[in-house]
């Protein structure tokens, strides 16, 4: 997760642009999955990618959506994302958002989009009444670490996120009883 404005991405000064921050709409999934696989890139996993234009459609669009993404536009093109969902904290008794990919294209990177996503994504938890706003950073990932401290995050060092995926998933949920039958 994150890509983030660089210090050393120039941004061209005399380019006149318009940007903005808005949710996103269903004709922007291509560019919503071009810029998943930037990620990947970006983050030296090309080939993990598994997601396809329909789960991110389905996903975010679909009767129920349990996700959600905001986009930034420059000039009427998607340049930027921030895909979250609802989390809810037992401690605090109030939901919270998960930012799972926060990315701006490379062109992008340095001109103010990503603080624009995350200032979006603090309104909305403001707005809502919600708890926090939280996600994971790569240790490697200097610039982003840097640039979510300069705004007041603070890396929570204390945790650490584990996973189960693949066969260990499957195999731990094979293990698992059968629901009761119905009454």
């Amino acid at each position: 997760m994150s890509t983030t404005p660089h210090p050393a991405d120039p941004v061209d000064p005399d380019r006149p642009t318009s940007s903005a921050v808005r949710p996103a709409r269903v004709e922007d999934v291509p560019a919503l999955d071009a810029l998943v696989h930037h990620l990947a890139a970006y983050e030296r996993e090309p080939e993990a990618v598994e997601a396809t234009p329909d789960d991110l459609r389905r996903a975010l669009f679909g009767p129920a959506p349990r996700v959600h993404c905001l986009v930034a536009e420059v000039d009427g093109e998607v340049a930027g994302m921030a895909l979250w969902f609802l989390t809810y904290s037992t401690w605090r008794g109030r939901h919270g958002i998960w930012l799972e990919d926060l990315v701006v294209h490379a062109d992008h990177r340095g001109s103010g989009l990503g603080r624009a996503l995350l200032a979006a994504l603090a309104a909305e938890c403001t707005s809502r009444g919600l708890a926090r706003l939280e996600w994971s950073v790569l240790d490697w990932n200097a610039p982003a670490r840097g640039f979510y401290a300069a705004l007041g995050a603070a890396p929570q060092e204390e945790w650490t996120t584990w996973r189960l995926d693949g066969g260990a998933l499957d195999a731990l949920g094979s293990a698992a009883p059968p629901p009761p039958s119905g009454p």
